[in-house]
């Protein structure tokens, strides 16, 4: 299949979930690969992104020579950037050395990512994915061990922003999924991620009215009815949707962070806020939207948090969770 000119960021991410089904899914990565050489992005500094994912094709068709030329092409037009699409190539760089059976190349490669586990969120995902490869699932463990550990020195309270509490949350999570595949038994840390995980909320009896308040989400259409018929509730919830949505992950992330809790979100409407306030009550007062909560915390409905990172967002806007709303935490 041929590939449209001038490809946008947007149009990179539909190739990566859809190219590996198509019929000549090498075709494409050369393609991406002139696209990233011969001007084809809308975007130049998108090159590395479609020089990886051509990589990334490469690897999965186990051709390691061409996936290895294109992860290479991708990092130094990378250059001096330091962020996780950088890291992720890096990583998938030791994956495709491991799977040529140069070991110590790519644990060479993977040495200097170590310390990203504790700097950013997505690290913790591609190094374990990148020793996993290579049967270092225990050195991963290892390794992700020290990270919580460092993330965690010193902590008294609450992390110190969104951006922290977020990606000590991932980082729990990561380790604990892959303690699990270990079949290594449960430990603090253990503990702390299953329930930031699995366990059911009951924001009511957590904390009365307040923090259920802040978890009332209202889908697109509900919020532009919401907002039409009480203006006044852009400073509860939002001058617009995408401030309802950031708003609403900073608060999930934040109390997350704070341990102990699993979360989910209460799908409003403005039929059920209005049926809440009654004849004589204001939609718009705190103490009928706390309400409103309580009552929402005892229906079916509850969308839980957080989503995997690679499912559909909570919110229902039909994207990947990492593409939507996670990355709202840490704007």
């Amino acid at each position: 299949m041929a590939l449209k000119a001038d490809l946008t960021s947007a149009d990179l991410d539909e190739i990566r979930q859809s190219a590996l089904g198509a019929a000549d899914p090498l075709g494409i990565a050369a393609e991406l690969a002139g696209a990233a050489d011969g001007g084809g992005l809308a975007d130049p500094q998108d090159a590395g992104y479609a020089l990886t994912l051509a990589a990334e094709i490469a690897e999965s068709r186990t051709k390691n020579d061409a996936a290895l030329r294109y992860v290479d092409r991708a990092l130094e037009a990378y250059g001096d950037r330091e962020d996780n699409h950088v890291g992720a190539a890096k990583a998938l760089r030791a994956r495709i050395l491991f799977q040529a059976g140069r070991d110590d190349e790519a644990l060479a490669q993977l040495e200097p990512l170590r310390a990203l586990l504790t700097e950013l969120p997505d690290a913790a995902a591609y190094v374990t994915a990148a020793l996993s490869v290579g049967g270092r699932h225990r050195q991963a463990e290892e390794w992700l061990t020290d990270a919580v550990k460092t993330a965690l020195e010193g902590r008294t309270g609450e992390p110190a922003s969104a951006e922290d509490a977020g990606l000590l949350f991932f980082l729990l999570q990561q380790r604990h999924r892959l303690r699990h595949a270990l079949g290594l038994q449960h430990d603090t840390n253990d503990n702390l991620a299953e329930r930031l995980e699995t366990r059911l909320v009951n924001q009511a009896a957590r904390d009365a009215a307040e923090p259920v308040g802040d978890l009332l989400f209202f889908p697109q259409a509900e919020f532009e009815s919401l907002i039409k018929q009480w203006p006044a509730l852009t400073e509860a919830y939002g001058a617009d949707w995408d401030e309802h949505r950031a708003r609403l992950e900073k608060e999930l992330v934040r109390l997350a962070g704070t341990g102990g809790t699993n979360l989910t979100v209460l799908p409003g409407s403005v039929s059920g806020l209005s049926a809440a306030a009654g004849s004589a009550g204001d939609p718009a007062a705190a103490d009928t939207r706390a309400a409103y909560a309580r009552q929402l915390t005892a229906d079916p409905g509850q969308i839980p948090w957080p989503p995997e990172r690679n499912a559909a967002c909570w919110c229902g806007s039909g994207l990947k969770y990492k593409k939507d709303c996670l990355p709202r935490s840490r704007s």
